[in-house]
């Protein structure tokens, strides 16, 4: 299993990694990241875009 982090100094709070993957990350009032759960075998392909996605480079897939 794997989570996602956020590298809250880079992030810019675009929205882009919630578009790519709503089913793990909401968007706070500010429309900075919430990453909830356990990225789950039939979505890391979906948070590997997300991550490669992000224009600031301030997502990780990480080994839990």
């Amino acid at each position: 299993m794997s989570r996602l982090r956020v590298d809250w100094p880079s992030c810019q709070a675009r929205g882009l990694c919630h578009e790519l993957l709503p089913e793990l990350v909401e968007l706070d009032e500010w429309g900075y990241p919430i990453v909830g759960g356990e990225v789950t075998d039939d979505l890391v392909a979906d948070a590997r875009a997300a991550v490669r996605a992000c224009p600031r480079l301030a997502l990780r897939l990480v080994a839990r």
